[in-house]
């Protein structure tokens, strides 16, 4: 189930998948995101900047913060709701809160100042186990979360009730709590793999459980939100199983930064929905979204990353180079793209890219002086490849342009 052109040989087992409806993302790069420990928080012109990126990238909704943090953390969220305003950028913006009147005042007065629709992510931990160690009654937090729930809803407030720790909720309490909140006026319900402890089949029966008891008991307009964390590898893997399962909005951060492993990369996320039919948007700014993003954050790309990464879509192996050189001499750049490749990386708008390295053959050099214009002789091919065995990582173009040049 590939939305981009593929060759009729092409078997795809994701094809008798079916077809997901629309998802979005949601982006929690500068709430969730910069409780990394090693994330470097941005000064507000650099945030503001990311919002634009993220809006370009395809991003659906963006959370600011958490305003009742500081009084520094309220000015900056203000700010960054007042610049999605005067850019009409299309993102639905949303703020964290806890189920306090103190935590979700601050949200009505920003929302009622600047004259913007505001959605309240309002975040509560149920589970056996918190309530264990915190010494929190049962019958106290449903009404505490009934409360604060109405609270922002009667107050003109959209909200999302937040189920923390939902992925180790036994169901009957998790029953209790989701008609709890959506009773007192919640729109949408979040499910939280907090510890990110959940397997793609677990992420996938917790939606379904918390889908069906929506339906069952007559809230099917109540919408349904994933909020994994990556502590077994496993975050995007989850979040699509619980898009399948029937969550219509799922939440990352920019290369998955975050508390201890982080949180689902949002790229990924984005690239992954739009191969399975749940985004439409393009994603051509893509990888300049997680390129800039990272500069901002003061975050390094590893080379092997997904979307971004500088070998993303780069080739040294001299089998590989050779495929890919014989559906180029052809003129089928769709294939040469697509023989080594999951997908096209003009989808994302880059390049296809081959370099000669000690475990290249000729058709590394050939391809890589053709694609420049240059002429591959026997004896070019010959000199650059015996130079490449010499050394241990690929030669880089500088040094192949001096062993041609030296030719004289």
């Amino acid at each position: 189930m590939a939305f981009f052109e593929k060759p009729q040989e092409i078997f795809d087992w994701d094809a008798g998948a079916p077809p997901l409806g629309e998802v979005q993302v949601d982006d929690e790069t500068l709430r969730d995101g910069l409780q990394g420990p090693s994330v470097r928080e941005p000064p507000l012109e650099g945030k503001l900047e990311y919002l634009h990126l993220a809006a370009q990238a395809g991003v659906s909704a963006v959370d600011l913060g958490m305003p009742s943090a500081s009084p520094r953390v309220e000015a900056e969220v203000t700010e960054r709701l007042r610049e999605i305003a005067r850019a009409r950028l299309p993102l639905t913006p949303n703020c964290a809160a806890r189920t306090l009147e103190r935590d979700i005042t601050p949200l009505l007065r920003m929302s009622q100042n600047l004259g913007v629709p505001l959605e309240v992510m309002l975040f509560l931990g149920f589970s056996a186990l918190r309530r264990q160690v915190e010494g929190w009654a049962r019958e106290h937090l449903l009404r505490k979360a009934f409360e604060a729930v109405g609270f922002a809803a009667k107050n003109g407030l959209l909200v999302t009730f937040v189920a923390e720790d939902a992925s180790r909720t036994s169901p009957e309490d998790l029953e209790s709590l989701i008609l709890t909140v959506v009773r007192a006026g919640a729109s949408r319900v979040c499910l939280a793999d907090t510890t990110g402890c959940l397997s793609p089949w677990g992420a996938e029966a917790l939606t379904a459980f918390a889908r069906r008891i929506l339906d069952h008991h007559g809230f099917s307009q109540v919408g349904l939100d994933w909020h994994g964390h990556n502590d077994r590898g496993l975050a995007v893997a989850c979040a699509l199983a619980a898009a399948r399962a029937g969550a219509s909005r799922v939440h990352g951060s920019l290369l998955g930064i975050g508390e201890r492993t982080g949180n689902a990369p949002v790229e990924q996320l984005l690239l992954n929905l739009y191969l399975l039919g749940g985004h439409r948007r393009e994603l051509e700014h893509l990888v300049a979204f997680v390129r800039r993003g990272a500069e901002l954050l003061g975050l390094s790309i590893p080379a092997y990353q997904p979307v971004a990464g500088r070998d993303a879509f780069t080739t040294a192996t001299g089998v590989h180079a050779a495929a890919i050189l014989k559906a180029w001499e052809k003129g089928d750049q769709c294939r040469a793209e697509l023989v080594y490749c999951p997908f096209p990386p003009s989808l994302l708008g880059q390049k296809l890219e081959v370099v000669v390295g000690p475990f290249s053959g000729a058709s590394n050099v050939r391809y890589f002086l053709l694609t420049r214009g240059i002429k591959p002789t026997p004896e070019r091919v010959k000199k650059i490849l015996a130079e490449a065995k010499k050394r241990r990582e690929p030669l880089d173009e500088g040094e192949v342009f001096e062993l041609i040049h030296d030719e004289a």
